[in-house]
Parts: C-alpha cells; structure tokens; sequence
C-alpha cells in the first residue's frame, strides 16, 4: 500500500488472499499509514509484529502466511532479486510512488520491491489511484509500463450490477488480481451482450 485514498482496496486485497491460502509480504507505506489516520481515524502499527496483529484483527482472516515490512526497512528480503516472488501489487498507488518508480529512485521499501521486481522481470501490478490524470502521469504510467509493469487502476463497471459498495469494491480488487492469474472470488463477469429483442 502507498499513500493514495482507497486503502479499503488494499485491506480487501489483503482479506481475500489470506483467505485463500496465499503468502503476503505486506508492506504499508508511511503515507498509507497517514492515509489511515486521516481518512479512517485509524493508526496502523509501523512495527512488523503489531502491523501483522492489527491486519489479522482488521481482516477477521487467520489464514495464509502475512509478513509485514517496516516501511523503510531496505534491508528486508523482498529488496533484493534472489527472493523469489510470484509478482507485487501496489494498491492503491499513489501518483508520487509512481513518479519515483518510474524514475529508478527507491526511498522506502516499496519502491525498492517495486523496482526489483521491474529489473528481475517479474509481475508488477500499480492501481494508480487519482483523478483526472495529468500529462506527467501519464508519462510515469507509460515508462513504466513500457518497463513491464501493468497499469490496473480501479475502475467500477455497471455490468456486474453491484448491489452495494461492497459489491464494487470486490469486483475492483478482484480484477486487479486477475492480472496475476489469481482467482479471489466469486465475480459476476461479462458474458456478451445479450440477444436484442
């Protein structure tokens, strides 16, 4: 997680891969955890063992392996290409996270993980969260996604008739994590227009 509104995306993220068995290295960004505070008047732990509670309560999920990373901890295993990973999401990523991946410059760990898995040519997901998109962006989304990455930023669609915010928030995650072959939940997908009468 980065520090861009929509944290919610992230904690679902997070729900349905441990429900599912998964492994997470989680990582919380200082402006996350600042997002936290002031969107949801929540403090998020910056310590790995209480951030791993405190994610394990948020959840209600005592399924998967979660490991939490300090957010600048660049000594963690995650920063360095021997560590193997099946691919990184950031979710949601803010528009500065971008601009330094996009640049080569890691100031905390997860930019560093990011550019590992860029130079090690593996699956990198960013769900940039802001709106309108300027031509800066724009430029950032495009050198990284010529470097590999795919861009998946979380964009409702109607077709699957939500019935709740909940409902949109699923079908939001859950694309962002189809781009990594995962298969998270139950999602009302398109099937064809149907037959006009």
């Amino acid at each position: 997680m980065s520090g861009a509104s929509a944290q919610p995306l992230a904690e679902r993220g997070l729900q349905l891969l441990l429900q599912a068995g998964e492994t997470v290295e989680m990582v919380t960004s200082r402006g996350a955890i600042g997002v936290w505070q002031a969107e949801l008047g929540l403090r998020v732990p910056s310590e790995p063992d209480l951030q791993e509670r405190f994610w394990r309560e948020r959840t209600g999920c005592n399924g998967g392996q979660l490991r939490c990373h300090r957010w600048n901890d660049q000594g963690a295993a995650i920063a360095s290409g021997s560590y193997r990973t099946r691919g990184m999401v950031i979710l949601p990523a803010s528009m500065g996270t971008v601009g330094r991946i996009a640049s080569g410059v890691a100031l905390d760990l997860v930019e560093r993980a990011a550019d590992v898995h860029l130079k090690e040519g593996r699956p990198l997901v960013i769900a940039p969260r802001e709106t309108p998109w300027s031509l800066v962006h724009l430029r950032n989304l495009t050198a990284l996604a010529e470097a590999g990455a795919r861009i998946a930023p979380p964009v409702p669609a109607w077709y699957q008739q939500p019935r709740s915010l909940d409902d949109m928030v699923d079908f939001l995650v859950i694309r962002i994590f189809d781009v990594l072959g995962y298969d998270l939940g139950t999602l009302n997908r398109w099937q064809g227009r149907p037959a006009l009468r």
